[in-house]
């Protein structure tokens, strides 16, 4: 069932969303070479406990930490640890959430460490892309499958392929809520957008091919070929039958 929300509920959602985009700004300063990723994981946590939130991930479904730190061929759920430094050359996509207010705000960035490979460079510009583009068709009177269709679409004439086994979702009082939101397929399918409706929109793209394993952890999905994936995600709120990119500043 989708749950649309009120207009006070979109603006306490637009505060989580000013959090959690707030922090990982913060935490794209601080990226650099040798730092681990349980230190981005630390200050996540402590920088969501200083706002007033909660770090949304720790404990959900046994997710061990406060933040995703998915390094190179990793796609998501990639597990904070000490024993990972970053290096120049890396990228790290990183995914956080938190909720307040009894509502979840939802975001996902990939940043470069130091200087990257033109490739890599490629992927993330076309990986923010296909966010923007599907969420252009995040508007009333089109259906969920419009997003989905222009995220692959985009992503694929550009040379690279799209993750099938990882959805977009709905948002709110839950942290996943309906309707899931693919990263493609055909349009004009699934639900009609409507006011009200909050979308956590996250194309996770990759540069070789779209086939996925998971690591001995449970968690972290990595590439089939270890080629390089990005990731990008912001919650959007749809209002006057337009796409409200929640936490804008």
């Amino acid at each position: 069932m989708i749950i649309c929300k009120s207009p006070a509920e979109l603006i306490i959602m637009d505060r989580c969303n000013k959090i959690v985009r707030k922090i990982l700004r913060e935490l794209g300063e601080m990226i650099r070479p040798g730092l681990t990723t349980k230190e981005i994981d630390r200050y996540a946590e402590e920088r969501a406990r200083q706002e007033g939130a909660v770090a949304a991930f720790k404990g959900y479904r046994g997710f061990p930490a406060s933040i995703c730190t998915s390094v190179n061929n990793q796609i998501v759920h990639g597990i904070p640890s000490e024993r990972c430094s970053l290096k120049e050359g890396d990228i790290i996509s990183l995914d956080f959430g938190i909720l307040m207010d009894g509502f979840y705000g939802d975001a996902a960035i990939t940043y470069p460490v130091g200087r990257i490979s033109e490739t890599a460079k490629k992927l993330i510009e076309v990986t923010k892309g296909a966010l923007m583009t599907g969420i252009e068709h995040a508007k009333s009177g089109e259906r969920i499958s419009d997003i989905s269709h222009a995220i692959q679409c985009y992503a694929q004439a550009r040379g690279f392929s799209v993750v099938k086994e990882f959805v977009g979702h709905g948002i709110g009082s839950a942290l996943h809520e309906d309707p899931q939101i693919p990263n493609y397929g055909e349009p004009g399918r699934g639900p009609e957008i409507s006011n009200g409706m909050v979308l956590a929109i996250e194309p996770m793209i990759n540069a070789g091919t779209d086939e996925v394993l998971i690591e001995n952890d449970g968690w972290t999905a990595v590439t089939k070929d270890g080629e390089l994936s990005a990731h990008f995600e912001l919650s959007v709120g749809i209002k006057n039958g337009r796409p409200w990119i929640l936490g804008e500043e």
